[in-house]
């Protein structure tokens, strides 16, 4: 840091005056440690006064290094709760005391030492006040941003580790009962307490602290040198806390809430593949019986009453077909007996015979592996996709891609058409939109991305995690 306020010559005349307070800068420390004291102030306080008093600068070769340290110790200061009123009258009672060292001598430099000085200590109250704020600003983002309680935890840790400065750090969702616990623990590496702390942090560094989340999750870091907490990072850690107790509990009814949305679809996909099977099975049947009988008919009847059998076998054939098309809507038969990449290759295979777009149809990853959710959620995302393209695109180029990595499976469904509407429209009833189909993507852990580009084309992105498990 330099000194922005002062010129050449007032940097020679404060050395000038550091020079002439040098001899006596013992002296005037023992004295004002003895003003501080009476005031009430802890060693730690004391200790940051004495490194920002112009008997701290004439021990320095430079006053850039004696504003450096000045920086330091007013951020100290600051997260020691003195106030900056509180850190201007202990710098003024210094200067009582150079006056009597000094009388009048060295006054103009005194007082641009003294503006230097008070411009360091506010830059230094703002960068910890600021650091502060962008804590609780990140928690707020984290908890917005967050896809469930795990990857909520994660942020928060990362977050308030760098904030800290801690080497390592642990958010625990479930509090051990243990009373030492229940509240704000420091401990060194040794220590009876450390068997307190998590397996991972335990042994690993050189000091520890454990705060507690009120109920909702206890809070651990190491630290690479010994490091107790600050009275501001104390009140820091009481916000944060506040913050996150009501951050996880949200996470934890949000979690709830998508488990039991997930009961609600197995059920929902249930109860269609029910409806599916009796459609196939009673009526679908029914029909193939009634087509035989109308066409056993349509042989024995005299020429002027074949017409109307011929038209009303028509119907009946029209009529499975509309019936298998249901039920393919349902519940995709193929998808069960023969997994995804035949149910995909079928559903490609269906569209070219209805639309005259071209289709390009890509699979790479072994889509055997994938969870029964992961497939229906494929399947429905490339369904739902084809038939919006095919109602209303008017797209002459279409690609579906299916591709997995190490930690994700990606459908891409792209087209060069004029563009569909992506909310599902109210009330449709068996609608497997694409608004549908987000939150569909959401319960594992995923999201769709649907990019409609009027007159361009559409793009639907796809992406589910390989790992995820979705508890029904």
């Amino acid at each position: 840091m330099t000194a922005p306020l002062l010129t050449p010559a007032a940097r020679r005349f404060v050395r000038a005056m550091a020079r002439a307070v040098a001899p006596d800068a013992g002296r005037l420390d023992r004295r004002f440690r003895g003003i501080l004291r009476a005031r009430g102030y802890n060693a730690a306080q004391i200790r940051a006064f004495l490194a920002i008093t112009p008997a701290a600068a004439a021990r320095l070769s430079s006053l850039s290094r004696f504003l450096e340290q000045v920086d330091y110790n007013g951020r100290r200061l600051a997260r020691l709760n003195v106030e900056p009123a509180a850190v201007d009258a202990v710098l003024r009672e210094f200067g009582s005391l150079l006056d009597q060292l000094l009388e009048q001598r060295f006054q103009p430099a005194r007082e641009q030492l003294y503006l230097s000085t008070t411009l360091a200590l506010n830059q230094a109250y703002y960068k910890v006040r600021e650091a502060e704020a962008q804590v609780l600003f990140g928690l707020a983002r984290a908890e917005a941003e967050s896809l469930g309680l795990d990857d909520l935890l994660e942020r928060f840790v990362r977050i308030l580790t760098r904030a800290f400065g801690a080497s390592a750090g642990r958010l625990l969702p479930d509090r051990p009962h243990c009373r030492k616990l229940a509240r704000p623990l420091y401990m060194e590496r040794g220590s009876c307490d450390e068997e307190l702390l998590a397996p991972e942090l335990r042994g690993r560094h050189a000091s520890y602290w454990s705060f507690p989340m009120g109920r909702a999750a206890l809070l651990q870091f190491g630290f690479a040198a010994p490091y107790r907490w600050l009275p501001k990072e104390l009140d820091l850690l009481h916000a944060v806390a506040e913050r996150c107790q009501v951050a996880i509990e949200k996470a934890r009814l949000e979690d709830e809430n998508r488990r039991l949305d997930a009961e609600a679809r197995q059920a929902e996909e249930d109860e269609r593949r029910r409806i599916g099977r009796e459609l196939h099975d009673e009526a679908g049947q029914l029909l193939l019986l009634l087509r035989l009988e109308l066409e056993m008919m349509e042989r024995q009847l005299p020429a002027e009453m074949r017409e109307r059998v011929v038209e009303a076998r028509s119907i009946a054939e029209r009529t499975v077909d509309e019936i298998r098309r249901i039920v393919a809507a349902l519940s995709p038969a193929v998808l069960e007996r023969l997994g995804l990449e035949a149910a995909l290759r079928q559903l490609g295979a269906r569209f070219r015979r209805l639309h005259p777009a071209e289709l390009r149809l890509r699979i790479s990853g072994s889509c055997g592996a994938f969870s029964r959710q992961t497939q229906d959620v494929i399947y429905r995302v490339a369904q739902e996709s084809l038939q919006n393209i095919a109602k209303h695109s008017q797209a002459t180029d279409v690609n579906l891609f299916l591709r997995e990595a190490d930690k994700s499976i990606r459908l891409t469904v792209t087209d060069n058409g004029a563009g569909f509407s992506t909310e599902a429209a109210p009330g449709k009833p068996a609608s497997f939109g694409l608004v549908g189909m987000r939150e569909r993507a959401r319960l594992l852990g995923g999201r769709l991305n649907v990019c409609n580009r009027p007159g361009i084309g559409v793009a639907i992105d796809l992406v589910l995690p390989r790992d995820f498990v979705m508890v029904v």
